[in-house]
């Protein structure tokens, strides 16, 4: 007989290219924000605040982070998967893990939205 110990099937091809997504936009959007920093070269807090008071890098800063916390959910969640074997502390640390994303997203928007 046949132990299986269902750990998450059938993410395979989808969170590779999840992965593969969400490393391009965050590239693309660290060329684009080094070229804003070097044409701006912002010195205070004023010039740095004046950067993200417009509503298109507001925009992409948030696709940028929220890119960034997908593609570490997934990359944390298949550590998790692969190296910790007890399911209930498997998933105390996913559940753990997706709250504290969560918490960053949050904080992370109002921040951007305050400035």
């Amino acid at each position: 007989m046949v132990n299986r110990n269902i750990t998450g099937a059938h993410y395979g091809l989808k969170d590779w290219l999840v992965q593969r997504v969400t490393a391009v936009v965050m590239a693309a959007y660290t060329v684009i924000f080094g070229v804003v920093y070097f044409v701006t070269c912002p010195q205070d807090y004023f010039a740095w605040s004046y950067i993200f008071q417009s509503q298109w890098m507001r925009i992409i800063t948030l696709l940028f982070f929220l890119s960034l916390f997908w593609h570490a959910w997934i990359g944390v969640r298949d550590i998790y998967m692969d190296y910790i074997k007890c399911t209930a502390l498997r998933l105390g640390l996913q559940v753990i893990t997706i709250l504290v994303l969560i918490v960053y997203a949050v904080w992370m928007i109002q921040i951007l939205w305050s400035v």
